[in-house]
């Protein structure tokens, strides 16, 4: 919850002099006079995290919440919860609905909000992921994005394995046959798929699917399943599976897959690796901001 954040802060409080035995006050430590200031600095902590906690707990809200609502899930009293708002307010970051009473997400929230994503690095965002689900499943794990009608591969975090696939930064691939570019063609909004692929695909090897028709069946299957599964469609041998990386509109804007040899991919472990693609994508999307696509 959002109000965690604010107990998990230490609140600093001046040193307090008691008297000795004999009734007298204990000898002044050395060093400067004891001052307010540690009372005032721990203050003036504990009201911003408590401050966050209310923004927090106001985007987590559809609608808009009532301060009642927002005072008891952030764990302060009304008019502390009341102070805070107001001084959200006076800075832009929430707004007030009078006639609903009910407070909102303000336009400078928006506007903090936007530098990140003006400056966020998918690659660098998404490489620690990468390199986990390298460790998890063993295998080499990519990244790619659409790039007019072709994937073009990012970032590669190669696995320990003597045979692996490699994939060059900046290299592409058909979409038509490769696991992320079925992804995002998967992913794509309503009749994308239609102006990428031509009615007729080339065929690489003798499982490449090359026609449309086949392709958008292929295509529901993989919205259904919730990653796509490149099956020595691109070169014999060599296995995909993929899923995608989406912006805050729901929007694909990048994929991430395993790719390995037949020899481990076998079709008992690809269920479980596409669900490890999956989960990583998921939270790759919600590391850059992002939501899932229909939520």
């Amino acid at each position: 919850m959002a109000h965690d954040i604010a107990k998990r802060l230490v609140r600093i409080d001046s040193p307090q002099q008691t008297a000795d035995s004999d009734g007298e006050p204990p000898a002044r430590r050395r060093g400067r006079p004891a001052t307010g200031k540690a009372t005032r600095d721990g203050s003036h902590v504990q009201s911003l995290a408590r401050a966050l906690s209310l923004l927090v707990e106001i985007a987590d809200s559809d609608g808009g919440a009532s301060l009642s609502e927002l005072a008891h899930r952030a764990g302060l009293p009304p008019s502390t919860a009341h102070r805070l708002l107001k001084s959200l307010e006076q800075q832009g970051f929430v707004q007030h609905d009078l006639q609903r009473a009910s407070w909102h997400v303000g336009v400078q929230a928006f506007t903090v909000g936007n530098a990140f994503l003006r400056n966020r690095d998918v690659v660098e965002i998404a490489r620690p992921h990468m390199r986990q689900l390298m460790e998890e499943s063993g295998e080499s794990v990519n990244l790619g994005i659409l790039e007019g009608a072709e994937l073009v591969y990012l970032a590669q975090v190669e696995c320990r394995e003597v045979m692996r696939v490699l994939a060059r930064p900046g290299g592409r691939a058909p979409l038509h046959c490769s696991g992320m570019g079925k992804a995002l063609l998967a992913a794509a909004p309503d009749g994308q798929a239609n102006k990428l692929l031509a009615p007729t695909m080339p065929r690489f090897t003798d499982k490449t699917i090359s026609t449309l028709a086949a392709m958008l069946r292929e295509l529901a299957a993989i919205r259904q399943r919730g990653y796509s599964i490149d099956d020595e469609e691109y070169a014999a041998g060599l296995r995909c599976v993929a899923a995608t990386v989406h912006d805050e509109h729901g929007e694909p804007i990048a994929a991430i897959s395993l790719s390995g040899p037949t020899a481990r991919m076998t079709d008992p472990r690809m269920r479980q690796l596409g669900d490890m693609v999956a989960r990583a994508a998921l939270e790759i999307t919600y590391a850059v901001g992002g939501r899932p696509a229909g939520k």
